[in-house]
């Protein structure tokens, strides 16, 4: 994964990788347990899950 992270980041910085694209799912604080469990699993075509207070 770290050999990833800076190579990726150049992508996002010019325009070339929108990471918005990969967010299936947006949920809440509440909804952790539920968010992993999916993310873990593969559930529901979950790739990124997004969570918000």
């Amino acid at each position: 994964m770290h050999a990833y992270v800076n190579p990726i980041l150049d992508l996002i910085k010019h325009g070339k990788f929108d990471p918005t694209d990969i967010i299936t799912h947006k949920l809440s604080l509440q909804d952790g347990e539920y968010a992993y469990k999916i993310f873990d699993k593969k559930e529901d075509n979950c790739i990124k899950v997004i969570l918000k207070p």
